[in-house]
């Protein structure tokens, strides 16, 4: 029995489970930690552009609320100008929201995630670039008495 036992305190416990070291299980295709910080790296900027997306949403809410609450307001284009403020607002920051997601996006490169597309992005800044543009016509456009 000591005999056993003078040969086990030799072993590593590894060796004496049977398992396989932890080199053998690493091979050259698998993530480093600094590719998976990269990776998590992407994933907060996508969703520091939707923050930017929610945030000009909110300012688009903004100018058309202000512009319905207060459209009796003499003299008429005040309202109007407030509220195409917060809509050019909502307009600049989609746009430079979206340009600075892309320049991140141009520096990293994914290693176990899929990004999301830079045409995406421009995707979503467009068509919010181009609501609030129409808010913006409409609002000094139509008649609403």
């Amino acid at each position: 029995m000591a005999h056993l036992q003078g040969r086990l305190r030799g072993l590593t416990a590894t060796a004496r489970l049977n398992l396989p070291s932890v080199n053998s299980l690493v091979t050259e295709d698998d993530p480093t930690r600094n590719d998976l910080a990269e990776d998590r790296t992407i994933l907060a900027n996508e969703r520091t552009f939707a923050g930017w997306v929610r945030t000009a949403l909110a300012l688009i809410a903004i100018g058309v609320g202000f512009n319905a609450l207060f459209r009796t307001m003499a003299p008429s284009w005040v309202p109007r100008g407030i509220a195409t403020g917060f809509l050019l607002l909502s307009v600049v920051t989609i746009l430079s929201a979206e340009r600075r997601a892309a320049l991140v996006m141009e520096r990293l490169s994914p290693h176990v995630i899929r990004r999301a597309r830079a045409m995406n992005l421009r995707l979503i800044a467009a068509v919010v670039s181009l609501g609030a543009t129409a808010l913006m016509a409409a609002i000094w456009l139509a008649d609403f008495n």
